[in-house]
């Protein structure tokens, strides 16, 4: 949780990020008071107090807060001890079929390439299960969206084969969970291109989650409006019930779409229909 040490705490959008800890229930967590060069002593101790008070009652309460300097290098030995001390490694399934979750697609041909120099499309994400190998089968769903004659959403799965894995600069024989990856193959380039499959999951064909266009929701509101400061009225800042035929944007893994209600139920959103992208369940 970072917190910029020569403005006052908490700021909107550090309010945002304690509010999304609390959301994901991330029990390890690392408070960073940054830019210390740019105040006094006096004046860290003071904000080290507001911090305090601020992450008070949250899963952060108990959390470390180490005064830094980004730009000047301070304490940053500090950082990646505690997180190669404190922190205790995830545990990886290598069994499982593989589902990793794309975060980024492009096209790597340069403008002008020839057809026989033309490479296919790249993904680029992180496994949340399995091992990818190059030269086996992939799938990635939904694939190719769009709308029958009816103005109903369809989709189309993608098929191809892995021809190359990268980590950075290094050419992998196979891929494990843990970091990001990209993933090579000879997918139509025009496909992947401008992060065109970001929301997709990419997999062996036939394993992954099924699609969806509706889907029934459980949720709860936040007190208040994040993300603004609480200056002025502060009942325009109170977060209103959520009401039928409401828009609302959804994230589903790395996917972000608008979505209407349909139907309501107590605090159950029922019948919830995506008109932007087709969704997966099962993450």
């Amino acid at each position: 949780l970072l917190v910029a040490g020569n403005e006052p705490c908490p700021q909107p959008q550090t309010s945002e990020h304690l509010a999304a800890v609390e959301i994901m229930r991330l029990k390890h967590i690392l408070i960073l008071q940054n830019k210390v060069e740019l105040v006094k002593p006096a004046q860290a101790e003071a904000q080290h107090e507001e911090i305090k008070k601020f992450v008070a009652g949250t899963s952060a309460d108990k959390a470390p807060i180490i005064p830094i300097s980004a730009v000047l290098g301070y304490n940053v030995d500090v950082i990646a001890e505690y997180l190669c001390t404190q922190v205790p490694i995830p545990i990886r399934d290598f069994t499982s079929k593989p589902v990793m979750i794309i975060i980024r697609s492009f096209d790597i041909n340069k403008p002008g390439s020839t057809i026989e120099d033309l490479k296919g499309g790249v993904c680029g994400g992180s496994l949340l299960k399995g091992v990818l190998k190059v030269g086996e089968e992939l799938e990635i769903r939904p694939g190719v969206v769009s709308k029958d004659e009816d103005g109903e959403p369809k989709c189309r799965p993608i098929r191809s084969t892995i021809q190359a894995l990268h980590a950075e600069n290094n050419d992998l024989q196979y891929a494990v969970p843990g970091g990001l990856i990209a993933v090579g193959t000879n997918i139509d380039p025009t496909i992947t291109r401008a992060d065109r499959c970001i929301g997709s999951l990419l997999g062996h064909p036939g394993h992954l989650p099924h699609i969806y266009v509706e889907i029934d929701v459980k949720y709860y509101l936040l007190r208040r409006l994040l993300g603004v400061k609480a200056d002025g009225d502060k009942s325009a800042h109170k977060v209103t019930k959520l009401k039928k035929s409401e828009i609302l944007m959804v994230n589903i893994g790395s996917t972000a779409a608008g979505g209407r209600i349909i139907a309501m139920k107590e605090e159950k959103v029922e019948d919830f229909f995506f008109f932007g992208n087709i969704f997966f369940t099962g993450f």
